[in-house]
């Protein structure tokens, strides 16, 4: 019976249209294109910042990020950057007595900005903030220590099965693909996904299934 649901965040809780667009427009190419080359190095299993480097070669993303941050263009996230089931969704899952935490790969910038939205969870915490990413182990077994609950009764749920669904059934716990986003769409009917203990469209069907899960438990 799942007594802890782990949450990652781009693609599951926040849309990314802002964040891309926003690149495109410091890099200076149009939005469309750097959408697509985003498509392309997620099709061929390549981290997203290949796209960066593809529209400007020979780019330093770490100091690109550096210089928005300073021109007053670094990240920035608010409500209207959360997808519209998060915070209806989370609330359902700790009035359950579920509880709730969001961990996924974001800079330590974007934890703070999560922070500062005081969605209904106990705790945000980032790869920048704990020095490892998805899919190493190692960011799974931080993961279980923040739940505080036991693996078969935490669940990670993720759009990217190869980063969120194998590695967190690897790590013995619970997994549930949400299809939305370029890699929850591209990978729906891969092997990684077909792991997940539930696959579903929205996090408002995620509540209902983990509801459903418990009373049975």
């Amino acid at each position: 019976m799942p007594t802890a649901i782990v949450f990652d965040i781009g693609s599951t809780l926040v849309r990314e249209d802002r964040y891309w667009a926003s690149w495109a427009d410091w890099l200076e190419v149009p939005r469309h294109t750097l959408s697509a080359l985003v498509g392309a190095v997620v099709a061929q299993g390549r981290e997203d910042a290949e796209a960066i480097r593809l529209a400007r070669p020979g780019v330093d993303v770490r100091a690109e990020r550096r210089a928005r941050e300073e021109a007053g263009q670094g990240e920035r996230l608010d409500e209207a950057d959360l997808y519209p089931d998060v915070r209806p969704a989370l609330g359902a899952l700790r009035a359950l007595g579920i509880r709730v935490v969001v961990a996924g790969n974001q800079t330590e910038r974007a934890g703070e900005l999560l922070r500062a939205l005081e969605l209904p969870v106990d705790e945000v915490a980032t790869s920048a903030q704990w020095g490892v990413a998805k899919p190493d182990p190692r960011f799974f077994g931080h993961v279980v220590d923040l739940a505080e609950a036991a693996p078969h009764e935490t669940v990670y749920v993720g759009d990217y099965p190869a980063l969120d669904i194998r590695p967190a059934k690897a790590a013995g716990l619970l997994a549930a693909h949400v299809r939305r986003g370029p890699w929850g769409h591209l990978w729906t009917h891969s092997a990684d996904a077909a792991m997940a203990d539930w696959c579903v469209d929205s996090l408002t069907e995620l509540a209902r299934v983990i509801g459903a899960a418990r009373s049975v438990g």
